[in-house]
Protein backbone atom coordinates (compact mmCIF):
# COMPACT_ATOMS: atom_id res chain seq x y z
CA UNK A 1 0.00 0.00 0.00
CA UNK A 2 1.09 3.27 -1.45
CA UNK A 3 2.00 5.88 1.88
CA UNK A 4 1.15 9.22 2.01
CA UNK A 5 3.72 11.22 0.92
CA UNK A 6 4.39 14.15 3.62
CA UNK A 7 4.47 17.84 2.56
CA UNK A 8 8.35 19.00 3.00
CA UNK A 9 8.38 21.99 5.19
CA UNK A 10 11.66 24.00 6.38
CA UNK A 11 12.31 24.78 9.69
CA UNK A 12 11.58 28.68 10.25
CA UNK A 13 14.65 30.34 11.25
CA UNK A 14 13.70 33.15 13.01
CA UNK A 15 16.26 35.94 14.35
CA UNK A 16 15.05 37.39 17.23
CA UNK A 17 17.84 40.04 18.09
CA UNK A 18 20.66 40.99 15.92
CA UNK A 19 24.26 39.67 17.35
CA UNK A 20 25.87 42.98 18.94
CA UNK A 21 29.67 43.17 17.35
CA UNK A 22 32.33 44.61 18.82
CA UNK A 23 33.46 48.00 16.86
CA UNK A 24 37.08 48.98 16.16
CA UNK A 25 38.13 51.57 18.57
CA UNK A 26 38.54 55.20 17.27
CA UNK A 27 40.41 58.06 18.79
CA UNK A 28 38.27 60.80 19.74
CA UNK A 29 40.98 64.42 19.18
CA UNK A 30 39.23 66.09 21.52
CA UNK A 31 39.80 64.70 24.69
CA UNK A 32 41.60 61.06 23.91
CA UNK A 33 39.04 58.84 25.12
CA UNK A 34 38.38 55.70 23.47
CA UNK A 35 34.77 55.40 22.55
CA UNK A 36 32.25 53.29 19.83
CA UNK A 37 31.45 55.38 16.89
CA UNK A 38 27.49 54.82 16.20
CA UNK A 39 27.82 54.78 12.41
CA UNK A 40 30.49 52.10 12.88
CA UNK A 41 28.40 50.34 15.34
CA UNK A 42 25.33 50.48 13.25
CA UNK A 43 27.09 48.78 10.54
CA UNK A 44 28.83 46.50 12.22
CA UNK A 45 25.24 44.66 13.71
CA UNK A 46 23.63 44.55 9.84
CA UNK A 47 27.17 42.47 8.90
CA UNK A 48 26.62 40.20 11.96
CA UNK A 49 22.57 40.10 10.92
CA UNK A 50 23.38 39.55 7.50
CA UNK A 51 26.34 36.45 8.47
CA UNK A 52 24.18 34.81 10.28
CA UNK A 53 21.27 34.67 8.00
CA UNK A 54 23.85 33.05 5.16
CA UNK A 55 25.08 30.67 7.23
CA UNK A 56 21.70 29.42 7.89
CA UNK A 57 20.72 29.29 4.26
CA UNK A 58 24.00 27.18 3.83
CA UNK A 59 22.55 24.38 6.48
CA UNK A 60 21.28 21.27 5.22
CA UNK A 61 17.26 21.22 4.80
CA UNK A 62 15.41 19.58 7.66
CA UNK A 63 13.01 17.07 6.39
CA UNK A 64 9.80 15.51 8.28
CA UNK A 65 10.04 11.80 8.72
CA UNK A 66 7.49 10.15 5.96
CA UNK A 67 4.94 8.50 8.06
CA UNK A 68 3.72 4.69 6.81
CA UNK A 69 -0.14 4.24 7.11
CA UNK A 70 -1.27 1.51 9.51
CA UNK A 71 -2.34 -1.16 7.88
CA UNK A 72 -6.23 -1.59 8.86
CA UNK A 73 -6.74 -4.11 11.88
CA UNK A 74 -10.61 -4.45 11.68
CA UNK A 75 -13.61 -4.42 9.56
CA UNK A 76 -15.48 -1.18 8.46
CA UNK A 77 -19.33 -0.47 8.70
CA UNK A 78 -19.99 -1.15 6.38
CA UNK A 79 -17.89 -3.90 5.19
CA UNK A 80 -15.01 -2.01 2.85
CA UNK A 81 -11.58 -2.89 3.96
CA UNK A 82 -10.09 -5.87 2.03
CA UNK A 83 -9.78 -8.87 4.03
CA UNK A 84 -6.65 -9.71 2.28
CA UNK A 85 -5.01 -6.78 4.22
CA UNK A 86 -6.79 -7.68 7.46
CA UNK A 87 -4.78 -11.09 6.82
CA UNK A 88 -2.05 -10.47 5.65
CA UNK A 89 0.50 -13.45 3.63
CA UNK A 90 -2.89 -15.45 3.47
CA UNK A 91 -3.14 -15.91 7.11
CA UNK A 92 -6.78 -16.74 6.75
CA UNK A 93 -8.75 -18.66 9.79
CA UNK A 94 -9.59 -22.38 9.83
CA UNK A 95 -12.71 -23.26 9.69
CA UNK A 96 -14.05 -25.50 12.23
CA UNK A 97 -12.03 -28.65 11.46
CA UNK A 98 -13.50 -32.17 12.97
CA UNK A 99 -11.56 -35.28 13.47
CA UNK A 100 -12.92 -38.37 11.55
CA UNK A 101 -14.15 -41.60 13.90
CA UNK A 102 -13.84 -45.28 13.45
CA UNK A 103 -12.57 -46.76 10.85
CA UNK A 104 -11.22 -43.09 9.34
CA UNK A 105 -9.61 -41.96 12.79
CA UNK A 106 -6.84 -43.29 11.55
CA UNK A 107 -6.53 -40.32 8.80
CA UNK A 108 -6.08 -37.29 10.97
CA UNK A 109 -1.95 -38.51 11.70
CA UNK A 110 -1.47 -40.45 8.34
CA UNK A 111 1.73 -38.94 7.03
CA UNK A 112 -0.33 -39.53 3.02
CA UNK A 113 -3.27 -38.03 4.37
CA UNK A 114 -1.49 -34.98 5.25
CA UNK A 115 0.46 -34.99 2.66
CA UNK A 116 -2.30 -34.67 0.29
CA UNK A 117 -3.76 -31.88 2.17
CA UNK A 118 -0.20 -29.99 1.69
CA UNK A 119 -0.46 -30.12 -1.87
CA UNK A 120 -4.09 -28.62 -1.78
CA UNK A 121 -2.82 -24.91 -0.18
CA UNK A 122 -4.00 -22.97 -2.69
CA UNK A 123 -7.32 -24.78 -2.78
CA UNK A 124 -7.81 -24.75 1.26
CA UNK A 125 -6.43 -20.79 0.97
CA UNK A 126 -8.83 -19.29 -1.52
CA UNK A 127 -12.01 -21.34 0.37
CA UNK A 128 -10.87 -19.93 3.95
CA UNK A 129 -10.06 -16.48 1.85
CA UNK A 130 -14.34 -16.68 0.88
CA UNK A 131 -15.38 -17.71 4.21
CA UNK A 132 -13.81 -15.25 5.85
CA UNK A 133 -15.52 -12.54 3.41
CA UNK A 134 -18.94 -14.82 4.08
CA UNK A 135 -18.41 -14.55 7.89
CA UNK A 136 -17.13 -10.97 7.67
CA UNK A 137 -20.33 -9.71 5.51
CA UNK A 138 -22.85 -11.57 7.02
CA UNK A 139 -22.31 -10.75 10.59
CA UNK A 140 -22.64 -7.10 9.59
CA UNK A 141 -26.06 -7.68 7.70
CA UNK A 142 -27.51 -9.69 10.63
CA UNK A 143 -26.76 -6.25 12.21
CA UNK A 144 -27.74 -4.41 9.98
CA UNK A 145 -31.16 -5.47 8.33
CA UNK A 146 -34.22 -3.64 9.89
CA UNK A 147 -38.14 -4.23 9.11
CA UNK A 148 -38.92 -1.05 7.01
CA UNK A 149 -36.05 -1.43 4.91
CA UNK A 150 -36.62 -2.70 0.96
CA UNK A 151 -35.22 -5.55 -0.30
CA UNK A 152 -33.47 -4.22 -3.09
CA UNK A 153 -31.36 -2.28 -0.62
CA UNK A 154 -30.48 -5.14 1.60
CA UNK A 155 -29.20 -6.88 -1.23
CA UNK A 156 -27.23 -4.15 -2.52
CA UNK A 157 -26.06 -4.20 0.95
CA UNK A 158 -24.50 -7.03 0.98
CA UNK A 159 -23.14 -7.75 -2.52
CA UNK A 160 -21.74 -4.32 -2.37
CA UNK A 161 -19.72 -5.33 1.05
CA UNK A 162 -18.76 -8.78 -0.68
CA UNK A 163 -17.45 -7.07 -3.62
CA UNK A 164 -15.37 -4.41 -1.61
CA UNK A 165 -13.88 -7.40 0.67
CA UNK A 166 -12.60 -9.18 -2.63
CA UNK A 167 -11.40 -6.07 -4.14
CA UNK A 168 -13.22 -6.94 -7.48
CA UNK A 169 -16.22 -5.22 -8.64
CA UNK A 170 -16.86 -7.23 -11.22
CA UNK A 171 -17.68 -4.23 -14.28
CA UNK A 172 -14.71 -4.86 -15.60
CA UNK A 173 -14.84 -7.75 -18.43
CA UNK A 174 -13.95 -11.29 -16.57
CA UNK A 175 -13.17 -9.26 -12.84
CA UNK A 176 -16.33 -11.43 -11.42
CA UNK A 177 -14.70 -14.88 -12.49
CA UNK A 178 -11.85 -13.68 -10.13
CA UNK A 179 -13.68 -13.21 -6.89
CA UNK A 180 -16.80 -11.98 -5.95
CA UNK A 181 -20.53 -13.11 -5.34
CA UNK A 182 -20.64 -17.23 -5.77
CA UNK A 183 -24.49 -16.65 -6.52
CA UNK A 184 -27.35 -13.91 -5.95
CA UNK A 185 -28.52 -13.06 -2.37
CA UNK A 186 -31.92 -14.65 -1.81
CA UNK A 187 -33.82 -13.06 0.45
CA UNK A 188 -37.17 -15.53 0.68
CA UNK A 189 -39.91 -14.34 2.74
CA UNK A 190 -42.39 -16.35 5.06
CA UNK A 191 -43.89 -19.38 2.79
CA UNK A 192 -41.25 -18.80 -0.43
CA UNK A 193 -38.36 -20.74 0.64
CA UNK A 194 -35.42 -20.20 -1.98
CA UNK A 195 -34.80 -18.75 -5.60
CA UNK A 196 -35.68 -15.12 -4.92
CA UNK A 197 -33.81 -12.30 -5.18
CA UNK A 198 -35.29 -8.58 -6.14
CA UNK A 199 -35.52 -7.51 -9.93
CA UNK A 200 -35.16 -3.82 -10.95
CA UNK A 201 -38.24 -2.11 -9.51
CA UNK A 202 -39.06 -4.49 -7.03
CA UNK A 203 -40.50 -1.76 -4.18
CA UNK A 204 -41.23 -4.60 -1.46
CA UNK A 205 -40.30 -3.90 2.34
CA UNK A 206 -39.33 -6.50 4.54
CA UNK A 207 -42.23 -6.44 7.28
CA UNK A 208 -42.12 -6.94 11.45
CA UNK A 209 -43.70 -10.26 11.54
CA UNK A 210 -41.41 -11.28 8.12
CA UNK A 211 -39.43 -14.59 8.23
CA UNK A 212 -36.46 -14.01 5.66
CA UNK A 213 -34.06 -16.50 4.31
CA UNK A 214 -30.64 -14.39 3.66
CA UNK A 215 -28.68 -16.88 1.25
CA UNK A 216 -25.57 -15.97 -0.78
CA UNK A 217 -22.33 -17.68 -1.99
CA UNK A 218 -18.87 -15.99 -2.18
CA UNK A 219 -15.88 -17.28 -4.57
CA UNK A 220 -12.51 -16.55 -5.03
CA UNK A 221 -11.01 -18.27 -8.26
CA UNK A 222 -13.78 -20.46 -8.43
CA UNK A 223 -14.38 -22.09 -4.92
CA UNK A 224 -17.50 -21.11 -3.67
CA UNK A 225 -19.00 -20.84 -0.47
CA UNK A 226 -22.07 -21.36 0.19
CA UNK A 227 -23.97 -20.45 3.53
CA UNK A 228 -27.13 -18.90 4.52
CA UNK A 229 -29.17 -18.11 7.80
CA UNK A 230 -33.10 -17.09 8.39
CA UNK A 231 -34.16 -13.73 10.21
CA UNK A 232 -37.23 -13.29 12.36
CA UNK A 233 -38.06 -10.40 14.71
CA UNK A 234 -41.21 -11.96 16.00
CA UNK A 235 -39.73 -14.07 18.42
CA UNK A 236 -42.69 -16.84 17.86
CA UNK A 237 -40.73 -17.84 15.57
CA UNK A 238 -38.04 -18.97 17.82
CA UNK A 239 -38.84 -22.80 17.77
CA UNK A 240 -39.38 -22.75 13.61
CA UNK A 241 -35.42 -21.18 13.29
CA UNK A 242 -34.39 -23.65 16.08
CA UNK A 243 -35.49 -26.56 14.59
CA UNK A 244 -33.59 -26.05 11.17
CA UNK A 245 -30.18 -24.34 12.56
CA UNK A 246 -30.22 -27.96 14.82
CA UNK A 247 -31.07 -30.29 12.10
CA UNK A 248 -28.48 -28.32 10.36
CA UNK A 249 -26.09 -29.00 12.74
CA UNK A 250 -27.26 -32.71 12.85
CA UNK A 251 -26.51 -33.32 9.27
CA UNK A 252 -22.79 -31.84 9.47
CA UNK A 253 -22.15 -34.23 12.46
CA UNK A 254 -23.46 -36.83 10.56
CA UNK A 255 -21.08 -36.10 7.53
CA UNK A 256 -17.88 -37.71 6.53
CA UNK A 257 -15.88 -40.07 4.32
CA UNK A 258 -18.18 -43.18 3.13
CA UNK A 259 -21.58 -41.98 5.13
CA UNK A 260 -24.11 -42.66 2.94
CA UNK A 261 -26.20 -39.57 2.13
CA UNK A 262 -29.24 -40.84 2.54
CA UNK A 263 -28.42 -41.99 6.28
CA UNK A 264 -27.83 -38.05 6.90
CA UNK A 265 -31.33 -37.01 5.35
CA UNK A 266 -32.50 -39.43 8.04
CA UNK A 267 -31.28 -37.79 10.99
CA UNK A 268 -32.09 -34.27 9.77
CA UNK A 269 -35.88 -34.99 9.34
CA UNK A 270 -35.47 -36.91 12.79
CA UNK A 271 -34.22 -34.14 14.53
CA UNK A 272 -36.43 -31.04 12.80
CA UNK A 273 -39.69 -32.82 13.29
CA UNK A 274 -38.88 -33.09 17.11
CA UNK A 275 -40.22 -29.56 17.02
CA UNK A 276 -43.38 -27.87 17.13
CA UNK A 277 -44.53 -23.80 16.60
CA UNK A 278 -47.28 -22.57 17.99
CA UNK A 279 -48.76 -19.68 16.19
CA UNK A 280 -52.46 -17.96 16.92
CA UNK A 281 -53.19 -20.37 19.23
CA UNK A 282 -52.34 -23.29 16.71
CA UNK A 283 -49.80 -25.91 16.88
CA UNK A 284 -47.92 -26.54 13.57
CA UNK A 285 -45.51 -29.37 13.46
CA UNK A 286 -41.85 -28.23 11.74
CA UNK A 287 -41.62 -30.37 8.98
CA UNK A 288 -38.61 -31.20 6.76
CA UNK A 289 -39.33 -29.89 2.76
CA UNK A 290 -39.04 -33.26 1.47
CA UNK A 291 -38.13 -31.90 -2.40
CA UNK A 292 -35.02 -29.26 -1.14
CA UNK A 293 -31.72 -30.90 -0.37
CA UNK A 294 -28.06 -30.39 0.49
CA UNK A 295 -25.57 -30.46 -2.67
CA UNK A 296 -21.63 -30.63 -3.64
CA UNK A 297 -19.98 -27.89 -4.94
CA UNK A 298 -17.49 -28.21 -8.23
CA UNK A 299 -15.16 -25.62 -9.08
CA UNK A 300 -17.16 -22.21 -10.43
CA UNK A 301 -20.19 -24.35 -10.37
CA UNK A 302 -22.66 -24.10 -7.04
CA UNK A 303 -24.68 -27.44 -8.00
CA UNK A 304 -22.95 -30.74 -8.25
CA UNK A 305 -24.22 -34.40 -9.00
CA UNK A 306 -24.44 -35.45 -5.31
CA UNK A 307 -27.61 -33.86 -3.02
CA UNK A 308 -27.99 -34.48 0.22
CA UNK A 309 -31.42 -35.15 1.18
CA UNK A 310 -33.41 -33.93 4.37
CA UNK A 311 -35.55 -36.56 5.07
CA UNK A 312 -34.93 -40.58 5.45
CA UNK A 313 -33.86 -41.68 1.76
CA UNK A 314 -32.81 -45.33 0.62
CA UNK A 315 -30.20 -43.15 -1.67
CA UNK A 316 -26.73 -44.80 -1.32
CA UNK A 317 -24.68 -42.39 -2.52
CA UNK A 318 -21.56 -42.09 -0.27
CA UNK A 319 -19.29 -38.90 0.98
CA UNK A 320 -15.83 -39.57 -0.98
CA UNK A 321 -12.34 -37.61 0.28
CA UNK A 322 -12.01 -34.37 -1.65
CA UNK A 323 -16.20 -33.79 -1.71
CA UNK A 324 -17.39 -30.01 -0.92
CA UNK A 325 -21.13 -30.03 0.14
CA UNK A 326 -23.47 -27.77 1.04
CA UNK A 327 -25.05 -28.77 4.28
CA UNK A 328 -28.64 -27.12 4.02
CA UNK A 329 -31.96 -27.59 5.38
CA UNK A 330 -35.80 -25.86 5.56
CA UNK A 331 -38.24 -26.40 7.78
CA UNK A 332 -42.10 -25.07 7.69
CA UNK A 333 -45.21 -24.71 9.41
CA UNK A 334 -46.82 -26.06 5.23
CA UNK A 335 -46.86 -28.91 3.40
CA UNK A 336 -43.21 -29.75 3.52
CA UNK A 337 -43.47 -29.03 -0.31
CA UNK A 338 -42.46 -26.87 -2.51
CA UNK A 339 -43.61 -25.73 -5.73
CA UNK A 340 -42.25 -23.18 -8.57
CA UNK A 341 -44.10 -19.91 -8.54
CA UNK A 342 -43.49 -16.03 -9.44
CA UNK A 343 -41.21 -14.17 -11.32
CA UNK A 344 -37.46 -15.66 -12.19
CA UNK A 345 -34.70 -13.54 -10.51
CA UNK A 346 -31.75 -16.71 -10.83
CA UNK A 347 -30.22 -18.05 -13.46
CA UNK A 348 -27.17 -19.80 -14.37
CA UNK A 349 -25.38 -21.20 -17.58
CA UNK A 350 -25.37 -25.16 -18.11
CA UNK A 351 -22.28 -26.67 -17.76
CA UNK A 352 -23.34 -29.47 -20.31
CA UNK A 353 -24.76 -26.83 -22.65
CA UNK A 354 -24.43 -27.73 -26.13
CA UNK A 355 -23.35 -25.58 -29.14
CA UNK A 356 -26.83 -23.93 -30.83
CA UNK A 357 -27.12 -21.93 -33.73
CA UNK A 358 -28.61 -18.96 -32.23
CA UNK A 359 -30.87 -16.75 -34.46
CA UNK A 360 -31.96 -13.91 -31.77
CA UNK A 361 -28.84 -11.44 -32.11
CA UNK A 362 -29.56 -10.36 -28.53
CA UNK A 363 -29.69 -13.92 -27.20
CA UNK A 364 -26.02 -14.05 -29.30
CA UNK A 365 -24.81 -11.07 -27.29
CA UNK A 366 -25.92 -11.29 -23.93
CA UNK A 367 -24.47 -15.09 -23.76
CA UNK A 368 -21.33 -13.77 -24.97
CA UNK A 369 -21.94 -11.29 -22.06
CA UNK A 370 -22.68 -14.21 -19.53
CA UNK A 371 -19.71 -16.18 -20.75
CA UNK A 372 -16.82 -13.50 -20.08
CA UNK A 373 -18.90 -12.41 -17.03
CA UNK A 374 -19.79 -15.22 -15.23
CA UNK A 375 -19.48 -18.53 -16.93
CA UNK A 376 -21.22 -21.08 -15.14
CA UNK A 377 -21.55 -18.94 -12.11
CA UNK A 378 -25.10 -17.83 -11.05
CA UNK A 379 -25.80 -14.51 -11.85
CA UNK A 380 -29.31 -12.20 -11.91
CA UNK A 381 -31.24 -9.46 -13.71
CA UNK A 382 -29.65 -6.93 -11.39
CA UNK A 383 -26.22 -8.12 -12.16
CA UNK A 384 -26.97 -7.64 -16.08
CA UNK A 385 -28.33 -4.40 -15.23
CA UNK A 386 -25.43 -3.27 -13.55
CA UNK A 387 -23.21 -4.02 -16.49
CA UNK A 388 -25.09 -1.64 -18.52
CA UNK A 389 -26.93 -4.42 -20.44
CA UNK A 390 -30.55 -3.01 -21.95
CA UNK A 391 -33.39 -5.25 -23.28
CA UNK A 392 -32.30 -8.39 -22.96
CA UNK A 393 -35.21 -9.92 -21.91
CA UNK A 394 -36.12 -11.39 -25.46
CA UNK A 395 -32.60 -13.05 -25.20
CA UNK A 396 -32.31 -14.37 -22.31
CA UNK A 397 -35.82 -16.30 -22.27
CA UNK A 398 -34.46 -17.15 -25.79
CA UNK A 399 -31.19 -19.32 -24.09
CA UNK A 400 -33.41 -20.69 -21.76
CA UNK A 401 -35.61 -22.29 -24.14
CA UNK A 402 -32.90 -23.20 -26.19
CA UNK A 403 -31.33 -25.27 -22.58
CA UNK A 404 -28.04 -22.95 -23.10
CA UNK A 405 -29.36 -20.63 -19.60
CA UNK A 406 -31.05 -22.79 -16.81
CA UNK A 407 -33.80 -20.50 -14.70
CA UNK A 408 -34.35 -20.85 -10.99
CA UNK A 409 -37.98 -19.65 -10.41
CA UNK A 410 -38.81 -18.82 -6.54
CA UNK A 411 -40.05 -22.43 -4.63
CA UNK A 412 -42.86 -21.54 -2.52
CA UNK A 413 -44.96 -23.46 0.23
CA UNK A 414 -48.30 -23.12 0.64
CA UNK A 415 -49.63 -19.42 1.19
CA UNK A 416 -49.59 -18.62 4.87
CA UNK A 417 -46.82 -20.87 5.77
CA UNK A 418 -43.52 -20.15 7.45
CA UNK A 419 -40.45 -21.48 6.40
CA UNK A 420 -36.42 -20.52 7.80
CA UNK A 421 -33.09 -22.43 6.36
CA UNK A 422 -29.63 -22.72 7.78
CA UNK A 423 -26.59 -23.91 5.89
CA UNK A 424 -22.90 -24.58 5.81
CA UNK A 425 -20.50 -25.56 3.39
CA UNK A 426 -17.70 -28.54 4.50
CA UNK A 427 -14.90 -29.51 2.91
CA UNK A 428 -14.32 -33.40 3.30
CA UNK A 429 -10.48 -32.90 3.22
CA UNK A 430 -8.20 -36.19 3.60
CA UNK A 431 -7.03 -35.89 7.19
CA UNK A 432 -10.26 -33.70 8.67
CA UNK A 433 -14.01 -32.56 8.05
CA UNK A 434 -13.60 -28.67 7.84
CA UNK A 435 -16.85 -26.85 8.39
CA UNK A 436 -15.33 -23.81 5.99
CA UNK A 437 -18.18 -21.31 6.66
CA UNK A 438 -18.50 -21.97 10.76
CA UNK A 439 -18.82 -18.66 12.92
CA UNK A 440 -19.54 -17.39 15.63
CA UNK A 441 -22.76 -16.57 14.95
CA UNK A 442 -23.88 -19.84 13.60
Amino acid sequence: MAAQAPTDELNELSINEAATAKGKPGLNATNGNLNRDSDDSDDDAEDAAAAAASGAAKKKKKRKPKKKKKAPTEQSDPPRVLVSQLFPRNSYIKGEEVEYVGENSYRTTSEEKRHLDNINSDFLTDYRHAAEVHRQTRQWAAKDIKPGQTLTDIANGIEDSVRALVGHQGLDEGDALRAGMGFPTGLSINHCAAHYTPNAGNKMVLQEDDVMKVDFGVHVNGRIVDSAFTMAFNPRYDPLLEAVKAATNAGIKEAGIDVRVGDIGGVIQEVMESYEVELNGTVYPVKSIRNLNGHTINHYSIHGTKSVPIVKSSDATKMEEGDVFAIETFGSTGNGYVHEEGEVSHYAKRGDAGKVDLRISSAKSLLNAINKNFGTLPFCRRYLDRLGQEKYLLGLNNLVSNGIVEAYPPLVDKKGSYTAQFEHTILIRPTVKEVISRGEDF
